[in-house]
């Protein structure tokens, strides 16, 4: 079920909040949920003006974003790289820290 007000909500907060945002956006990689990072990114895209508009500033196809942020999507990286460039953000490779073996 899609919850209009509490998409309108997020948007509000990811639009007040960039940090929120790469927070959220972080979390969400780390646990590997693809269709929480859709819901997410679909919520970041309404705070930057809709779909249409990051389509178009991003250079993409409006419909195929809006195919690529759906519950069933699949985001190339080309794609995902070009949505988050929009909103001032990039796809980043981190290290993963080693486990406290001190305390095991």
């Amino acid at each position: 079920m899609n919850d209009r007000a509490h998409d309108d909500a997020m948007a509000e907060i990811l639009r007040k909040d960039p940090a929120y945002a790469v927070e959220l956006l972080n979390s969400i990689l780390e646990d590997g949920d693809q269709a929480e990072l859709l819901i997410a990114l679909r919520q970041m895209a309404k705070a930057f003006g809709g779909v249409t508009k990051v389509a178009e500033k991003a250079q993409l196809n409006g419909t195929h974003i809006y195919r690529t942020l759906s519950a069933q999507g699949n985001p190339e990286i080309r794609s995902l790289s070009a949505i988050l460039k929009v909103m001032g953000l990039r796809l980043a490779v981190q290290p993963i820290p080693a486990p406290d073996t001190a305390h095991a």
